[in-house]
């Protein structure tokens, strides 16, 4: 981390402070829905004490709706029991500037109880961290990659707001996949963001249009899990504010529009032991050169991603994404190099890894990468093998399950699975089946526009 630029170490920050380089910390953690919440520190008070002791904030934060709104149900936090203060421990390995941000630095947290000092089971953090260690006693450290699609507007979100979200100007008029000139046009934004990321400790590879209009990418390096679930973090966060100081805004929906391609969150994830992938071996899985350990991870992943479906597509939009012939999953299969797989095997030898196509770009990357963990190390546990590998057009593949293609049906196998159970816990399984739910009642309440054209006069 120390050779990353933009990453800090506590006495470089402390210098920078003193030279009046530095003069805010924003201290943070993310939410369910995947949101930084948190404090702006003044950076001497920062560097002085909250570095070392944290801060608090308010229990409630893991209960919210979307509007901020607490939510009764939950027996994390409720009114009965108050709405306590959780601890917010600063994650040092995380320190880094904020290039976007006038004098800026940041910081992530672990969230933990504020009487025993043990990690909140339910915050999305401490739940890969769960996973990650369970990796690490079998000997295995995990690394993968998150790939984060999103639309570009020309629009800033004020005026996206006024517009109630309807008739906004993409950043493209036609469309753009690997369009260099028309990718040029949105360079303002992708150049700045490109140039944040790599100043903020979020090493940058590429930027590159994508399939609907204005839509793109900025693809970073990879990293242990950890790192690269707090890399995309911060990549959402330094792209929304880069995109508020240049007028123009950024959404990370799954879709925004029945025609659009929908936004993805790739995750691409090998095992490692030392400096050698452990995907890597001498045995042939249809065209793929690999170990029992790549094959049953491959296995256990695939098996299990209809109960953790609420991990990769959390929201009633995510689910729109799972068109037939749209560039998103919607086959539980595998394939070698095939985009149309809802896993799509890429690489050879130490380069070998799984790339999971079924998240969307709304999902939150800590409890995405838990759930594949918790999915593949059970596949080695207990030797699940994988369905045959599937060439061809998997679309067109009607005989192969499908993943889950609502928020209701996901919840439901989520809240039934025993194996998701074992994995995560009850208290967590409860509170986050509560916490879909809810989403889940709240579009079910609402009058949309697509009723009202529909029925206003004709029924």
């Amino acid at each position: 981390m120390k050779n990353v630029r933009g990453m800090l170490t506590l006495a470089e920050l402390a210098a920078l402070v003193e030279q009046g380089e530095i003069e805010t910390v924003v201290v943070g953690f993310t939410d369910h829905f995947g949101r930084l919440m948190g404090k702006r520190f003044d950076a001497e008070f920062f560097v002085e004490n909250a570095a070392s002791h944290g801060t608090h904030g308010c229990d409630y934060l893991l209960t919210v709706d979307m509007e901020m709104e607490p939510v009764p149900g939950y027996s994390f936090a409720n009114w009965e029991r108050g709405y306590g203060d959780f601890h917010l421990v600063p994650d040092l390995n995380t320190l880094r500037r904020a290039s976007w941000l006038e004098k800026t630095a940041l910081v992530l947290c672990d969230v933990e109880n504020e009487r025993a000092h043990a990690p909140v089971e339910v915050a999305p953090r401490s739940i890969l961290r769960r996973q990650l260690a369970k990796a690490e006693a079998t000997g295995y450290e995990v690394m993968s990659a998150s790939e984060l699609e999103y639309y570009i507007f020309a629009d800033s979100y004020r005026t996206a707001h006024e517009k109630k979200y309807t008739d906004l100007k993409t950043a493209a008029w036609y469309l753009e996949d690997y369009h260099m000139f028309q990718g040029m046009r949105e360079e303002k934004f992708t150049a700045a963001a490109r140039y944040h990321l790599k100043h903020s400790g979020v090493p940058v590879e590429n930027s590159k249009g994508e399939f609907g209009l204005g839509q793109h990418e900025i693809n970073v390096r990879y990293a242990d899990a950890l790192t690269m679930a707090d890399r995309h973090v911060v990549y959402k966060q330094c792209l929304k504010e880069v995109a508020e100081s240049l007028g123009v805004s950024v959404t990370f929906m799954a879709k925004i529009e029945r025609e659009q391609a929908g936004s993805s969150c790739h995750i691409h994830l090998s095992l490692w032991q030392g400096d050698k992938n452990a995907f890597a071996g001498d045995q042939k899985i249809g065209p793929v050169m690999g170990s029992d350990l790549f094959r049953w991870f491959l296995g256990g992943w695939i098996r299990h991603a209809p109960e953790f479906m609420v991990f990769y597509a959390p929201t009633i939009n995510s689910y729109k994404r799972y068109q037939d012939g749209s560039w998103a999953p919607t086959r539980l299969a595998w394939s070698y190099d095939n985009r149309t797989a809802g896993f799509r095997v890429v690489g050879s030898g130490q380069s070998l890894r799984i790339e999971c196509r079924i998240p969307g770009a709304d999902c939150n990357p800590y409890l995405a990468f838990a759930a594949a963990l918790a999915s593949g190390l059970d596949g080695v546990a207990n030797q699940i093998e994988p369905p045959d590998i599937f060439e061809g057009d998997i679309y067109s593949a009607a005989h192969l399950p499908r993943v889950p293609y609502t928020l209701r049906e996901a919840t439901d196998l989520f809240a039934n699975s025993d194996f998701v159970r074992q994995a995560l816990g009850e208290a967590v399984v409860a509170h986050y089946t509560h916490f879909f739910r809810t989403e889940q009642k709240a579009f079910d309440e609402y009058v949309t526009d697509w009723e009202r054209r529909r029925y206003f006069e004709r029924i």
